[in-house]
């Protein structure tokens, strides 16, 4: 009984040690900066645009995010197909395309949640993560354009303005609605920030 009571006792006292062990590393600070919340730009939730259900953009923490402010009836409009080709042919390397229906420019975009997805999806086969109407300039201006505005220091100018963000969460350059999707600098802008 003594034998069983002394190996009982060595081994809790070795389990209770890798305990400790592990509950020291968990607070080390290397730990912590590994586990930290995503980078401050993508710190925000917004509604998906098909469903309305509440989406984190520290989802796409680590990835290569190209943010774009779309609308439906625009002569820029059909860029979704580009950007959905962009979005198929990077996404396994870490490219996420973040589209943001606005109303702001031309009101161009003046359907509701369901329309723009019906007409994003069928018109152009749109799968790349798309979110609720918002404003991106303005008073009413949304929480991460604030923050793309304020990073680069341009804000959008008209539909299918483009902000490209490395996968450190840092704003690494602004394209105006001219810019196509297969544009030679912002595919190369992709691929760089892709291949770091």
């Amino acid at each position: 009984m003594l034998r069983r009571s002394v190996v009982f006792s060595a081994v809790f006292s070795v389990v209770c040690s890798a305990l400790i062990g592990s509950l020291a590393a968990i607070s080390s600070p290397a730990f912590a900066e590994e586990a930290e919340a995503c980078p401050a730009i993508l710190n925000h939730k917004f509604n998906r645009l098909q469903d309305d259900a509440p989406q984190d953009l520290c989802q796409y923490k680590g990835k290569v995010a190209l943010v774009v402010n779309t609308a439906s009836y625009c002569g820029f409009t059909n860029q979704y197909e580009g950007l959905e080709k962009a979005y198929a042919k990077y996404s396994s390397k870490g490219l996420v395309v973040l589209g943001f229906p606005s109303n702001d420019f031309g009101k161009q975009e003046p359907g509701n949640s369901k329309e723009i997805a019906d007409f994003c999806y069928n018109t152009y086969g749109v799968k790349f993560p798309m979110f609720a109407k918002s404003s991106v300039t303005g008073k009413d201006i949304n929480p991460l354009h604030a923050q793309l505005v304020k990073a680069t220091g341009t804000t959008p100018k008209w539909n299918f303005y483009k902000y490209l963000i490395d996968r450190k969460g840092n704003v690494v350059a602004a394209y105006s609605s001219m810019t196509k999707p297969d544009d030679k600098k912002l595919v190369a802008d992709i691929e760089k920030a892709l291949a770091e």
